[in-house]
C-alpha cells in the first residue's frame, strides 16, 4: 500500500506555468504506474496523463498535450506534473493516483488503487 500527497498548486494567471509533484510514501513507489487526473466544479474527474513505473512511457489527453509533461524519480518516490501554458479550463482540483500494474496507465479514475488527497489549480487573471 502506497499513500500519496499532492502539492504545488495555486493561482496563476493564463499562459502561466505551475509544477505539481506527488510524494510516495509506505510502500514500493517504483513499482505503480501513475496518473494523472483533475476535476473542476461540477464536473466529472478527468485523465489528465500518466507514467508507467520506469518512467519510459507516458500518456496525455488530447486536451493537455503539447503543453503538459509527466515525469518521476524513483529514488525521491515523486512523480511531477509540469503544466505549461496554462488555460483557464485548466482549473480544478489535480490528483495522483497509483496502479498497482507497473506498466497500467488508464484513462478510467476507477482502476486505480490509491490516490491522494487533490491539490487546487487555478487560472485567472
Amino acid at each position: 500500500q502506497v499513500q500519496l500527497v499532492e502539492s504545488g498548486g495555486g493561482v496563476v494567471q493564463p499562459g502561466g506555468s505551475l509544477r505539481l509533484s506527488c510524494v510516495g510514501s509506505g510502500g514500493t513507489f517504483s513499482s505503480y504506474a501513475i496518473g494523472w487526473f483533475r476535476q473542476a466544479p461540477g464536473a466529472e474527474r478527468e485523465f489528465v496523463g500518466g507514467i508507467v513505473w520506469s518512467g519510459t512511457m507516458r500518456n496525455y489527453s488530447d486536451s493537455v498535450k503539447g503543453r503538459f509533461a509527466i515525469s518521476r524519480d524513483n529514488a525521491k518516490n515523486t512523480a511531477y506534473l509540469q503544466m505549461n501554458s496554462l488555460k483557464p479550463e485548466d482549473t480544478g482540483d489535480y490528483y495522483c493516483a497509483a496502479h498497482r500494474h507497473p506498466y497500467g496507465i488508464s484513462r478510467a479514475s476507477k482502476n486505480y488503487d490509491y490516490w491522494g488527497q487533490g491539490t487546487q489549480v487555478t487560472v485567472s487573471s
